[in-house]
């Protein structure tokens, strides 16, 4: 019997092989992320001082993973946005009510992690300053 699903020719190799193509696409994505990106460029100029901020703060552990991991995860939403702009974009130029639909999802995507980002700093850092 014929297996009727299609694999792409760029699948990805298997075992360590993979591990390392897959680390170095990642970083090609970073890279590309930084020179392409001004929304990317901007929120590592916060997420790195930011992280920088937590681990000096007198924090648990806990406390600094959660400040540290909102702080990622607004990084990977905004990878996650510029990846769908860039497949939307390479569909078509072309305005559409759909292309539209899904950049404003992927921002509004961003915009609810910066709250929840903003909200976390919030609940964590404002009371060491009720002395």
């Amino acid at each position: 019997m014929e297996d009727s699903q299609q694999v792409s020719q760029f699948k990805s190799k298997s075992g360590l092989a993979r591990i390392f193509s897959a680390f170095s696409y990642s970083l090609q994505g970073l890279k590309t992320a930084w020179r392409n990106e001004h929304a990317f460029r901007q929120e590592l100029f916060i997420v790195v001082p930011g992280i920088v901020i937590a681990l000096a703060l007198p924090l648990s552990p806990l406390e600094k993973v959660a400040l540290i991991g909102v702080l990622i995860i607004l990084l990977i939403v905004e990878l996650l946005n510029s990846a769908i702009e860039a497949v939307v974009d390479r569909i078509s130029f072309e305005h559409h009510p759909l292309s539209k639909n899904a950049k404003d999802l992927g921002s509004a995507a961003v915009m609810l992690t910066l709250i929840l980002a903003g909200l976390t700093w919030a609940v964590i850092v404002l009371p060491l300053f009720r002395h």
